[in-house]
């Protein structure tokens, strides 16, 4: 300390120079945050595997829907806007790729229009980045949207952009209050104009250069950030970084009162209050420096905070200390005193029942806190939506799907399949349908769009019973015709005895009337075989021997007209009737034979025989099937799409749930098929959810485990025990799950939401544990330190409650406003973590450290320095 008091103006001007030039050169770390992202799942999520395989194919486009709500149901002038919004939208040209027109057909408008015809849906596909995507919704609301119409832009892109907006707004709300508190309680505290500025300035220049070292750490390093980086940096280090500076004031006003020298205060309160902030600091800094050890780049993210307690020690041990011997006494104008350091007449009170009977001390604490534990459900909510509120027009568009048209329509799920063979062809098309049957059977899902379903609805025709329906139709009709033909060479029959008779069998005409007369009797036979056994085989068999017999009496017939001059013009009737009836047959016959081969491709099929399906020849290749194919197929026929409409909320714990079963389902149904070779991936904000729950879940655990070890062996090394670090962290784990069962309580039993937002719980407990620990490093520091003096474990720790009551208990109350600075901030996951870590703050502050941590410490003795013993 003597060389940073002798080179004070030195190290004062190059440390704020240094942070004017950083934070000038440094990267923006909001846009940097907003790159970054809302979600930062790793490649290995199932969502993130699909975003890659339909941005590898070129097939990443997104759907953006335009709502219009209307008053009463649409008209005709309605109709026309609408047209004219579809062919201005279209006008704007890329990324806009193309719009549906709700009223250009009846097919369009049963999906687009509501049921009630009260609200219009217009998707808009855009093949773009989210910022394209987000500046098409920009452009739409600006220009497109008539000024008398009620319309609102919607989607998944537009939905994460506002919640990056409102929590920038958030951002600057929180800093603002965050100066403005914290100078309010810092002007109470020490009843000085002057002091409130020093913590203010040192904590501000602290902030600064920080964030600038870890802007450039993201550029130079790929360091983790996300939204709460900035958030969590202001409110820590303006919460901590007052609360070690009204630790180092205080004592300073003190050594001051005791009449020593202002090099010498400064000295001596660096000495004492200087080695507890160092203890205090080095034990939050290693808190969110084992947060870097979190895979979960959102999680990890909070790991900046390091750098900036790194840079706020750095800045406590050099501004402040320039700012003591700058304005010496001045520094507290125009108090006479602070009640900082006055002993707490609370702590002393509660000593009483803590030191004196620490038994019954740790039942009060357990009756505060146990009932509340039996309430903890662990209840998470993933709803996006929630974060921003219902003011944001993504959100109104949202909810005006939902009440028109479902509330799973908005964001349905997408199924994603990629192969390296076709998947549009005849044998493999057919396990799509068995895969969109098997989902749309799972509680909670509304439809299922396919290729084979395009619409929703099931394509019948593709079924082979309903084809073999079909088939026994076409058989009845070969019956019906082979009757026909039948009556037909009766009457040639008829007809041809009696010219026989009349010319006196002339050329064989008799022969030729009884060759008929067989023939006839040989397709009964035929008819009554195909109708009896249904052999097609063996009816086209004979079929084509009675088509043989035909043409030479056809043959025969013509060549006697030419022979009998007088008998000509009724024989070549006669030959014509019979070609008549050869080419009938010849019909039947080639139906017949398409219906054997059909029957024998279905016979061969080994999709048939799994799917019941059955694809004809030229279905896939048609007209009409070209628009399915363009809407589910992309990477030319190697990648397949399916949407999976929910009839639960996507957002909601529900969706998360059954998401989760169609991956299981769909693993299954495609377990032996042309499938499962595949890649199968899931998008749509339902599956998002779904993979961070499960990363997230993992993530809090591990890191929670490494962050608890790490503290474990830095209070173990600090304060020379192993007892004293188990219980303080133990302290600290009662309190947030109270603190956050209170939460619960609050948001979910009370106020109605899913549960706590996903990301709540860590960020909650990693501050609550991180900053509570400063406090027991406050009490049980000076406890040791009274300690060393001679006297009994019961007095020291008595002594240091007297001491450090006020100080912790200002600290706690000045960390919480902080926190509180968050509440107006409109994001509802910071208004959560405000609450978890004020009320742990709070509960910690006035009831587990002054009842819990003494009645503990005097229980052990002169245990508690276990194994090592007490050694200054």
């Amino acid at each position: 300390m003597h060389s940073v008091l002798k080179f004070k103006w030195p190290i004062a001007i190059g440390l704020i120079v240094l942070t004017i030039v950083l934070f000038l050169l440094a990267p923006n770390l909001t846009e940097q945050a907003e790159k970054a992202g809302s979600f930062q799942l790793s490649d290995e999520a199932s969502s993130q595997i699909a975003s890659r395989i339909l941005t590898d194919a070129d097939a990443a486009e997104q759907t953006i829907s335009l709502v219009i709500p209307l008053e009463s149901e649409i008209t005709d002038s309605m109709r026309e806007t609408l047209e004219q919004m579809v062919v201005d939208i279209e006008a704007l040209g890329d990324p806009v790729t193309s719009v549906l027109n709700p009223v250009e057909s009846e097919e369009l408008e049963d999906q687009l229009i509501s049921e009630d015809r009260q609200t219009v849906l217009m998707p808009i596909t855009v093949d773009g980045t989210d910022e394209e995507v987000n500046a098409v919704a920009d452009t739409i609301r600006g220009t497109i949207i008539p000024e008398d119409l009620t319309a609102y832009v919607t989607g998944e892109a537009i939905i994460n952009n506002d919640v990056n907006i409102s929590a920038q707004e958030g951002l600057k709300r929180t800093e603002i209050i965050t100066v403005i508190l914290i100078f309010g309680l810092l002007l109470a505290v020490f009843r000085s104009i002057v002091t409130p500025f020093i913590p203010l300035v040192a904590v501000g220049i602290s902030y600064l250069l920080s964030q600038s070292v870890v802007a450039f750490f993201i550029d130079w390093f790929g360091f983790p950030v996300s939204n709460y980086t900035q958030i969590f940096l202001v409110a820590i280090l303006f919460g901590i970084g007052t609360d070690y500076c009204i630790l180092l004031l205080s004592r300073y006003k003190e050594e001051l009162s005791a009449g020593h020298g202002v090099e010498q205060s400064i000295i001596n309160t660096y000495k004492t209050a200087g080695r507890t902030l160092l203890i205090s600091g080095i034990a939050v800094f290693i808190g969110f420096f084992a947060i870097g050890f979190a895979e979960f780049p959102i999680f990890k993210s909070a790991v900046a905070v390091a750098v900036g307690i790194f840079v706020l020690l750095l800045v406590l041990y050099t501004i402040v200390p320039f700012f003591m011997s700058l304005l010496k006494e001045k520094l507290f104008w125009p108090a006479k005193k602070s009640a900082s350091h006055s002993d707490s007449k609370l702590w002393i009170t509660m000593s009483k029942l803590s030191i004196n009977r620490p038994l019954l001390s740790m039942l009060v604490v357990a009756v505060i806190t146990v009932p509340l534990l039996f309430t903890y459900d662990n209840s998470l909510s993933f709803n996006t939506v929630d974060e921003i509120g219902s003011e944001y027009e993504s959100v109104k568009g949202l909810r005006a799907i939902e009440e028109g048209f479902g509330k799973g329509d908005s964001l349905p799920v997408q199924v994603i399949v990629k192969s390296d063979d076709s998947l549009t062809d005849r044998s493999t098309v057919p396990y799509f349908e068995s895969v969109s049957a098997e989902i749309e059977k799972i509680e909670g899902v509304e439809t299922v769009r396919s290729i084979t379903r395009p619409t929703g609805d099931v394509i019948d025709e593709l079924y082979v019973d309903e084809q073999l329906g079909l088939m026994a139709d076409g058989l009845g009709e070969a019956r019906d015709g082979l009757g026909e033909v039948q009556a037909g060479l009766t009457e040639v029959q008829t007809n041809l005895t009696a010219i026989g008779e009349q010319a006196g069998n002339a050329g064989g005409l008799n022969e030729a009337a009884a060759g008929l007369g067989q023939i006839n009797q040989q397709l009964v036979q035929v008819s009554q075989g195909l109708q009896q056994t249904g052999n097609i085989p063996q009816t086209v068999g004979a079929l084509t021997q009675i088509s043989g017999g035909l043409t030479e009496i056809q043959q025969g017939l013509a060549g006697a007209a030419g022979q009998t001059a007088e008998l000509s013009a009724g024989l070549t009737q006669l030959a014509d009737g019979v070609g008549a009836s050869n080419d009938g047959l010849a019909e039947i016959q080639t139906g017949l034979t398409e219906a054997v081969d059909m029957m024998q491709e279905m016979s061969d099929s080994e999709a048939v025989r799994d799917t019941g399906l059955f694809i004809p020849e030229g279905t896939l290749e048609s007209e009409d099937f070209e628009q399915v194919l363009d809407r589910y197929s992309f990477a030319d026929g190697r990648g397949m799409m399916m949407d999976v409409v929910l009839s639960e909320d996507p957002y909601s714990p529900e969706a998360i749930d059954i998401t989760t079963e169609i991956k299981e389902t769909v693993e299954r149904t495609a377990a032996g098929t042309p499938l499962e070779e595949a890649e199968i991936a899931f998008s749509g904000i339902s599956s998002i959810n779904s993979d961070l729950e499960e990363v997230s879940s993992s993530d809090f655990a591990s890191t929670v485990v490494i962050m608890l070890i790490s503290l474990f062996v830095v209070l173990a090394i600090l304060f020379r025990s192993l007892i004293m670090p188990l219980y303080m962290i133990g302290s600290l784990l009662l309190t947030y799950y109270t603190s956050i069962s209170i939460a619960e309580l609050i948001f979910v039993n009370g106020l109605g939401y899913d549960g706590i937002s996903w990301a709540v719980p860590f960020f909650g407990f990693v501050m609550l544990v991180a900053l509570g620990v400063d406090y027991s490093i406050f009490l049980l520091d000076r406890f040791r330190e009274e300690s060393f003096n001679g006297i009994s474990v019961r007095d020291a720790m008595r002594t240091s409650m007297a001491k450090m009551g006020t100080v912790i208990i200002t600290a706690a109350i000045i960390l919480a406003g902080t926190f509180g600075a968050m509440m107006p901030s409109g994001v509802l996951s910071l208004v959560q973590i405000a609450t978890i870590v004020i009320t742990g703050l709070l509960l910690y502050g006035l009831i587990v450290l002054p009842l819990l941590i003494p009645a503990i410490s005097v229980s052990f003795d002169r245990g508690v320095w276990w194994p090592f013993g007490k050694k200054k």
